[in-house]
């Protein structure tokens, strides 16, 4: 565990530099709308959950949430179908697993015209995070007449499949050279949806024929994808991975290249 909090705090040191780059008052928009899972608490009564900021059990975002603000970057939420105008103060926007009838009784499905007013966003100069899930927990149909638009088709299955703690089923070495992740190495990715791409998409990393990761540039902007929500608390708070993979580290180096990908003037 020391070993751990010592390797986090020389993450925070390394990309301390970054936040103080020209870029000031950024915010990073976290989407409570496509992803809107509720369950009841100890007292009975029903509260959000599952991949939200504030949320410090292992299904949370709370460790990642809080490398945004090492980085100087405000943490927003949005509950409500994106528009142009509750999107513009987002520099950066993250959807994270979309809900499936199983997890919501309601669920919001991406439309057509959210589809375009999030390209739209982009194209300007945002910054889009998409990470899906795989097979069995996540919407894939709707979600991808929103990926679709920047050559990005998730594939709905569910690679890198784990029984119980053989943690290397789920294992990914990522190049040291690598243009996001440099210098991070063995990561641990379960249960996710590879991708089928096309311009202006490109691969970033793969595993084999397997498109893992992607990035797409439009216009001003970027977008960034991965079949999984991998930086929840279960992965990168260092209590339950074996120190050789560096999750926490990759978060901090994909938080610091998002922020990179902003222009300086939005």
């Amino acid at each position: 565990m020391k070993r751990f909090f010592l390797s986090v705090l020389s993450c925070v040191a390394a990309f301390t530099a970054t936040a103080q780059q020209a870029h000031k008052g950024m915010t990073v928009t976290l989407d409570y709308h496509y992803n809107y899972e509720h369950k009841k608490d100890k007292e009975g009564q029903m509260v959000r959950w599952h991949y939200i900021w504030d949320e410090e059990d292992q299904s949370g975002l709370s460790v990642w949430g809080h490398i945004f603000d090492s980085l100087g970057i405000s943490r927003d939420t949005l509950h409500d179908e994106p528009t142009a105008a509750n999107l513009r103060n987002s520099d950066i926007y993250m959807i994270i697993d979309p809900d499936t009838e199983r997890e919501s009784p309601n669920p919001h499905y991406m439309t057509p015209a959210a589809a375009q007013t999030i390209y739209n966003w982009v194209k300007a100069g945002g910054v889009l995070v998409l990470l899906e899930n795989d097979s069995l927990n996540a919407e894939f149909d709707h979600f991808n007449r929103l990926s679709e638009k920047f050559g990005i088709h998730f594939n709905g299955d569910s690679r890198n499949r784990v029984q119980g703690r053989n943690w290397e089923q789920g294992a990914f070495v990522l190049p040291q050279d690598h243009e996001i992740f440099a210098g991070v190495g063995k990561v641990y990715i379960k249960e996710l949806s590879t991708m089928t791409i096309k311009a202006p998409a490109r691969a970033v990393f793969k595993d084999g024929d397997h498109v893992i990761m992607a990035v797409a540039k439009v216009g001003k902007g970027t977008v960034f994808a991965v079949g999984d929500p991998w930086f929840y608390n279960e992965y990168v708070d260092g209590k339950r991975l074996p120190a050789e993979y560096r999750n926490y580290q990759a978060a901090a180096a994909l938080t610091a290249w998002l922020k990179k990908q902003v222009p300086a003037r939005r």
